[in-house]
C-alpha cells in the first residue's frame, strides 16, 4: 500500500497541532507560537490596507481607458465576486483559525496534493503581487521626489525590458514617419535606456526605489506584529482621509459629458479591465493569514474581511466615477491615474498630494503581503512540505524570521528588473484559481450547528436557482457561446471551454445534491474571471504549476509529516 497524495488533514488535527505548539528540533526550546495581539478593528484595517493600493492609484488607470466610465461596472461585478469568496473565506477562516489560509483549507477538504498545488499557487500571487506592488510605489516615489526638485537617473527608477521597448518602439516610429505617436511615457523609458552605462545591448537599469522600500517593509514584518499593526493603522487612517478628499474635490471638477457614452467599447471593452481592476481586490484574503495572531479569530476574522471588502467596493466605484468625469477615459493610460486627472485640471498641489498619498497607500498593500507569504510558507514548513526552517519563530519577534528574509529577497530581487503587466495578468489569475478552490472547499465540508459567536455561512438550497442561472446564461451569452467553435486560434478559448463545463458540471450537481449557492456562486464567477484572462497567463500559470509539483514530489511527498504517520500506521 502506498502513500496517498490526496490524504486529508481534519480539521481536529489542525487546531490541535496549534494549540499544542510547533517545535522545531533542530532548535529546541525556540518559541513555536505567533503573538495573538489583532481585533476586528486591526483587521479591517489590514483588509482596507491590502485592498486601497496599486489597484486604486495605478491599474485603475488601465481600465478606465479600456471601459470608460463603464468600468465601475466591472468593479461593482468584481465585489460581488470577492464577496462570494470572501463569505467561503470566512467559514473556514472561523472553522480553522490557523495561519495558511486557503493553503490551510485546502489541506482540510481536498487534500495534500491540491493543498500544496493552492500553497505553490499562493506563494505565486504574493510574491508577484508584491514585486508589482514595489514597481508601482516605485513610480509614485519618483514623482514626488520630482516635486521637491530631486531627480534620480531614469535608468535607476525602472526595468530594463521597458527602457528596451521604449528605445526600439521610439525608432520604429520615428522611421515610418509617426513621431506625433510618440507618448512622454516613452521618451521617459528611452532616455534610461540612452543615459545608463555599458554598452549595446548590456546595460545597467534596475529600479532601485522597489529594491528599498521592499528591504524597509520586510525589516517591519520581522520585527513583530504589534508593529506592523501600528503601521499599519497609520497608514491606512491617512490614506482613507486623502481618498475621501479626493473624491470630494474630484465631484467639483465632474464634467458629465465624459461619462457619455457609458459603454464606448462595449462589455467586451469592460472586461478587457479584469486583471487590473481584479488586481485592485486581491488582498483582503491575505488578512486570513494571521488567524493565530487574533485574539478571537472565528469572529473576528470573517467580521475583518467582509467590512473591509464592503468599505473598499465603495471607495472604488466613487474613485472611478470621478476618473472618468473629470477627464476622457481616453486620457487615462497613465501608471499614475488619480495624480494625472488632478495635474490635468490645474491642480498642481493636490497632484503632490495625492502621490502622497500614493506612497503611504502602496507600501501598506506591500505591508500586508509581505506580512502574509511567510506565515504561509510556514504552514507549509510544519506539515514536512517545504524545510523546518520556514517554520522557525524568533523567540524575541515571535514572528516567522527565516521565511520572513526568504520573502523579502524573492520579492526585491525581481523587482528590480521585472515589468508592471505581465506580474499583474500573473498575480491576477493565481489568486482566482485560490478563491475557486477555496469556494470549492466549502462545497465539501460537512455542514455543522450553529455556534454563537462563530460566523456560519447561511445555507441557500441552489438546487433550482442554478439550472435556471445556467439556461439564462445560455441565452443570453449564445452568440459568444457559438464563436467558441468558429474562427482561428481555437486553442486560445480553452478556457472558456473549461468554463462551460465547469457551470454545466456545477448545474448538475447543484440539481442532484442541493448544493449550498454562495459557493457555488463564488466558485463559477471567480473561474469566469479567470476565462477572461489574456491565454498567454493561462501558460505562465501552468507552467508555474508544473515547477511546483517537480518540488512536491521531489520533496514534499517524501517529508510530509502526513505521509511520515501514514508509514508508522503501515509499519504496526
Amino acid at each position: 500500500m502506498s502513500k496517498s497524495i490526496f490524504r486529508r488533514k481534519s480539521v481536529n488535527k489542525i487546531l490541535a497541532d496549534v494549540a499544542s505548539g510547533f517545535s522545531d528540533s533542530e532548535h529546541p526550546g525556540t518559541v513555536s507560537q505567533l503573538e495573538k495581539a489583532l481585533n476586528v478593528k486591526d483587521l479591517t484595517l489590514m483588509g482596507i490596507a491590502a485592498v486601497v493600493g496599486a489597484g486604486i492609484f495605478s491599474t485603475i488607470g488601465e481600465a478606465s481607458f479600456n471601459g470608460g466610465p463603464g468600468v465601475t461596472l466591472l468593479f461593482i461585478l468584481t465585489a460581488i465576486t470577492c464577496g462570494f469568496s470572501a463569505l467561503c473565506y470566512a467559514e473556514f477562516a472561523s472553522r480553522i483559525p490557523v495561519a495558511g489560509s486557503a493553503y490551510t483549507y485546502a489541506y482540510a477538504s481536498f487534500g495534500e496534493l491540491i493543498a500544496w498545488i493552492i500553497g505553490w499557487d499562493l506563494l505565486m500571487e504574493y510574491a508577484i503581487g508584491n514585486i508589482a506592488v514595489a514597481i508601482s510605489w516605485s513610480e509614485y516615489f519618483v514623482n514626488l521626489l520630482e516635486g521637491f526638485n530631486i531627480r534620480m537617473p531614469t535608468y535607476l527608477t525602472m526595468d530594463y525590458f521597458s527602457a528596451f521597448t521604449a528605445h526600439e518602439k521610439i525608432q520604429q516610429l520615428t522611421a515610418s514617419g509617426h513621431v506625433a505617436d510618440i507618448t512622454d511615457r516613452m521618451k521617459i523609458a528611452a532616455s534610461a535606456w540612452a543615459t545608463a552605462p555599458g554598452t549595446g545591448d548590456i546595460k545597467f537599469i534596475a529600479n532601485l526605489p522597489a529594491l528599498g522600500i521592499v528591504f524597509i517593509i520586510t525589516y517591519l514584518v520581522y520585527i513583530g506584529i504589534r508593529e506592523t499593526k501600528k503601521a499599519t493603522n497609520a497608514m491606512v487612517y491617512l490614506k482613507i482621509i486623502i481618498v475621501i478628499a479626493v473624491i470630494v474635490i474630484g465631484f467639483f471638477y465632474v464634467t458629465p459629458a465624459n461619462w457619455h457614452p457609458f459603454l464606448p467599447n462595449g462589455f467586451s471593452g469592460v472586461m478587457k479591465g479584469v486583471s487590473g481592476v481584479f488586481f485592485a481586490y486581491i488582498g483582503f484574503d491575505a488578512i486570513s493569514t494571521t488567524a493565530e495572531e487574533c485574539q478571537n479569530p472565528q469572529r473576528d476574522l470573517p467580521r475583518g474581511m467582509i467590512y473591509s471588502l464592503i468599505i473598499c467596493t465603495v471607495l472604488y466605484i466613487l474613485i472611478a466615477l470621478v476618473l472618468t468625469g473629470m477627464v476622457n477615459y481616453k486620457d487615462l493610460q497613465v501608471g499614475d491615474p488619480l495624480a494625472y486627472v488632478f495635474a490635468k485640471v490645474g491642480l498642481k498641489n493636490i497632484s503632490y498630494v495625492i502621490s502622497i498619498s500614493a506612497v503611504v497607500a502602496t507600501a501598506s498593500v506591500l505591508l500586508i503581503f509581505q506580512l502574509g507569504q511567510p506565515r504561509i510558507w510556514m504552514s507549509m514548513s510544519r506539515d514536512g512540505l517545504l524545510p523546518k526552517a520556514f517554520s522557525r519563530i524568533h523567540p524575541k519577534f515571535k514572528t516567522p524570521s527565516f521565511a520572513t528574509v526568504v520573502t523579502g529577497f524573492v520579492v526585491a530581487i525581481p523587482a528590480l528588473f521585472l515589468n508592471l503587466t505581465e506580474v499583474t495578468n500573473l498575480t491576477s489569475i493565481g489568486t482566482l484559481f485560490a478563491f475557486v478552490l477555496v469556494c470549492g472547499g466549502v462545497l465539501l465540508l460537512p455542514r455543522e450547528a450553529t455556534v454563537k459567536g462563530k460566523f456560519q455561512l447561511p445555507y441557500i438550497n441552489s438546487q433550482f436557482i442554478v439550472p435556471v442561472l445556467f439556461i439564462v446564461g445560455i441565452v443570453v451569452f449564445n452568440g459568444k457561446i457559438m464563436n467558441l467553435f468558429s474562427g482561428t486560434n481555437l486553442h486560445e478559448k480553452f478556457p472558456y471551454f473549461l468554463f462551460i463545463l465547469l457551470s454545466a458540471t456545477l448545474t448538475v450537481l447543484a440539481f442532484v445534491k442541493k448544493l449550498s449557492l454562495i459557493p457555488v456562486l463564488g466558485l463559477v464567477s471567480c473561474f469566469y474571471l479567470m476565462a477572461e484572462l489574456e491565454y498567454q497567463s493561462w501558460i505562465r500559470f501552468l507552467a508555474w504549476l508544473i515547477i511546483g509539483l517537480i518540488i512536491y514530489f521531489s520533496y514534499g511527498y517524501k517529508h510530509s509529516i502526513m505521509g511520515k504517520g501514514e508509514n508508522a500506521e503501515l509499519e504496526r
